[in-house]
């Protein structure tokens, strides 16, 4: 009797939980899709960095291929980019690729997640 009071107070205590806390992601997502679409309108230099073989499967339109490996080798496709997009098939790459560039120096960089994210954006 006592375990299933404690599991509905438990039940009870997380369901407010994520009634509390979602809105408040949704308002995070929404500000930096808001956030993306105004530098994507802006010209951002958007980078896909997924290999040559996913890239050619489809990409979002205006947007260059610089493989995650290749970003060291590349870096001056970067310099004097007002902001750069970068993304992948997940944003687990994009992520790295974000990371990397900020080492060399670059803080205009976002990591806009999928591809097909971005393409949503875009449109």
């Amino acid at each position: 009797m006592l375990n299933k009071i404690i599991t509905r107070m438990v039940c009870i205590a997380l369901a407010t939980l994520v009634v509390m806390v979602m809105p408040e992601q949704l308002r995070a997502q929404s500000a930096q899709s808001t956030e993306l679409i105004a530098l994507i309108n802006k010209g951002a230099y958007l980078v896909d960095v997924r290999t040559p073989e996913e890239f050619a499967e489809g990409s979002v339109t205006g947007a260059v291929n610089i493989p995650l490996d290749e970003i060291e080798n590349q870096i001056a496709q970067f310099k004097d980019k007002k902001h750069i997009v970068v993304f992948c098939k997940s944003g687990y790459r994009a992520g790295e690729a974000k990371e990397l560039l900020a080492k060399h120096g670059f803080t205009n960089v976002s990591n806009a997640g999928s591809w097909e994210d971005v393409a949503k954006l875009k449109k």
